[in-house]
């Protein structure tokens, strides 16, 4: 405060002596008269050292303005002189840039998922008979869901049946036909040979042998056509019995006795299954947790999770896979979690809470 009352002083003082300057007093007779110009030019010149004088007065005490030009005048002093300050600082500024948490410990909310779930639809159209399950009920790979009846593809697999018998007769006749052709040349051949018969005949009869082969093999073809439409029309009927793909749960049931169901690829577009099978024995958790901590995640680390449903029975998890993508409207990503002993009763869809221990986090915040 000392230092602004000298500068105010100062500038009291030089106030003083311009003004004094300006003065009326007479002239000393040794002294020459300004000339014109210098005379001019003296009074804007004290005018304006007077508002210069002024205007800093008022600044000089201003104590909000001597405070700011204070520390302006005094950081690059205090940083030199502390620098454990500075340090402090900066250490802030990269804690709010760094993304990880404090903790040792990331956190995160997601569901119980069975990745082994399929729903079942009826291959072809038909009618429902008799729905063999119920729903939640557990069921081996094989085992018989629903039968369908279609009297078309059983139409189907007896005619089938009755083209193959009658391609099979064919082939009987064919078969007659060209072993006599081949006795006839067998006896031409030997006529010719005493020249008992003409050349002519001879041609005939080789002519013949190979007509007689050739309906053989169109008449075997036409019998393996004839399994082949039996091989579809038995597969046609053996789909309208709906049997599990593999073993699970039932654990929806929209098929009714007395229903006719369309064919896959109909029922598909139009969303009418008949039933859904999940496999409750390789459950899954997908818990969805900030983005920032990505850094620290990987598979194969450790946590523990614990179901809304059964609070007091926290189990282990491991990481299995991070999701490939984060969530842009969240601002999170996805982690699948195996279970270790989870508690019984466990269904999908159930509510998780998980917590991943970060063993190496001091690494990841370096």
């Amino acid at each position: 405060m000392n230092t602004h009352f000298d500068i105010a002083t100062e500038q009291g003082r030089k106030l003083a002596e311009t003004l004094k300057s300006l003065s009326l007093e007479p002239v000393p007779r040794d002294i020459q008269p300004p000339k014109p110009m210098l005379r001019r030019l003296a009074l804007p010149i004290c005018l304006g050292a007077m508002m210069v004088g002024a205007v800093a007065g008022a600044l000089l005490y201003q104590p909000d303005v001597v405070r700011h030009i204070e520390a302006a005048l005094s950081e690059p002093e205090r940083a030199a002189a502390d620098p454990v300050a500075v340090t402090e600082v900066e250490g802030e500024r990269s804690a709010v840039r760094n993304p990880i948490p404090a903790g040792r410990e990331i956190t995160g909310s997601g569901f119980v998922v069975a990745p082994r779930m399929t729903t079942v639809f009826a291959k072809y159209e038909g009618r429902i008979t008799r729905i063999a399950v119920a729903l939640g009920d557990a069921v081996e790979a094989g085992q018989v869901l629903v039968a369908l009846e279609d009297a078309g593809a059983r139409f189907a697999l007896e005619q089938a049946h009755a083209a193959k018998a009658q391609a099979e007769l064919v082939l009987a006749a064919r078969a007659i036909d060209l072993a006599q052709a081949r006795t006839l040349l067998d006896r031409t051949e030997i006529l010719a040979a005493r020249d008992a018969t003409s050349k002519q005949a001879l041609e005939d009869a080789n002519a013949a042998a190979e007509r007689a082969e050739n309906a053989v093999a169109q008449a075997r073809q036409s019998a393996d056509s004839a399994d082949l439409a039996i091989r579809i029309a038995e597969e046609r009927v053996e789909e309208l019995t709906v049997r599990a793909p593999f073993a699970g749960t039932v654990t929806r049931l929209d098929a009714r006795v007395g229903d006719t169901v369309l064919a896959r690829i109909d029922s598909v577009r139009e969303s009418q299954s008949l039933l859904t099978i999940t496999d409750a024995k390789t459950l899954v958790i997908d818990a969805d947790v900030t983005e920032t901590t990505i850094a620290a995640l990987k598979p194969g680390l450790a946590g523990q999770a614990v179901l809304d449903g059964f609070p007091d029975k926290p189990f282990a998890v491991t990481v299995l896979r991070l999701a490939p993508v984060a969530s842009a409207e969240k601002g999170t990503v996805t982690l699948r979690l195996s279970l270790d002993d989870p508690p019984d009763g466990i269904r999908p869809n159930m509510a998780a809470r998980i917590r991943i221990a970060l063993d190496e986090i001091g690494e990841h915040t370096q």
